[in-house]
């Protein structure tokens, strides 16, 4: 009897983003930490993993590719254009692995500018949901007291800290439903911020796991100081040559 074929984990990194945060006069993808770009440390993230088959980035139609910084990949890293928001670059990326790929093999999204994300955690993420009925993502359980507020910009109520978390990536989902669950958000004309919260619509329930707090995301100018920090402590960090 033939065993059960086991799903395959893919990368996809949406990087069609501009960045306008950190006011540097291009993408904060393409700003450099060290001898790499940003997207090169997040690109070789997934690129040195022996798990991970195959990683699709998504750039903006009016990059050049042949200008970007990217790791060497043993013919495992497909360019797709992307939208006009994050999650059509998204849904461009999964209509491409759609084609390389089995609907339920897994697809880990993960944000251009968090390139510190420590190997442990994508052990983790991969191991705590490869037999998920759903999937999941990175999170980071609250450290701070936290407050809803209303449209006047006062408290609304104090919120139970134990119960919120921060959302990180990578997400994990198989791939076919993700596309359908970004399929219906889009068609509902329903404002979708991540991969989970496009899940939640479709009524599912992703789960957490929790990360490391030096997965950040570059996100202001400040940010690259503290991302080179961060890389520095990993042993990822390689000084100009």
């Amino acid at each position: 009897m033939t065993e059960p074929r086991a799903p395959s984990f893919w990368a996809l990194i949406p990087a069609a983003g501009a960045g306008r945060r950190m006011g540097a006069g291009r993408p904060k993808q393409f700003l450099t930490l060290g001898s790499r770009s940003v997207l090169g440390h997040t690109l070789g993230i997934f690129l040195e993993h022996p798990g991970i088959r195959g990683v699709v980035l998504v750039l903006g139609r009016d990059v050049d590719p042949d200008a970007v910084d990217l790791p060497a990949s043993g013919g495992r890293l497909f360019r797709v254009a992307g939208g006009e928001e994050r999650a059509d670059s998204v849904r461009n990326g999964l209509d491409f692995l759609a084609q390389q790929a089995a609907p339920d093999d897994w697809v880990l999204v993960h944000d251009a500018a968090r390139p510190c994300l420590p190997n442990e955690d994508l052990e983790r993420l991969m191991h705590a949901l490869r037999d998920d009925p759903v999937g999941g993502l990175l999170a980071a359980p609250s450290t701070d007291t936290m407050k809803l507020a209303d449209s006047a910009g006062r408290v609304e109520r104090t919120l139970d800290r134990a119960r919120v978390w921060r959302a990180l990536t990578p997400q994990m989902f198989r791939i076919q439903a993700l596309r359908d669950a970004l399929e219906a958000a889009a068609s509902a004309g329903v404002a979708i911020t991540d991969e989970a919260s496009a899940m939640e619509f479709q009524g599912h329930r992703p789960r957490l796991v929790e990360g490391s707090p030096l997965n950040i995301k570059i996100t202001r100018p400040e940010d690259l100081e503290t991302a080179q920090l961060y890389l520095l402590k990993q042993n990822r960090l390689r000084s100009p040559t």
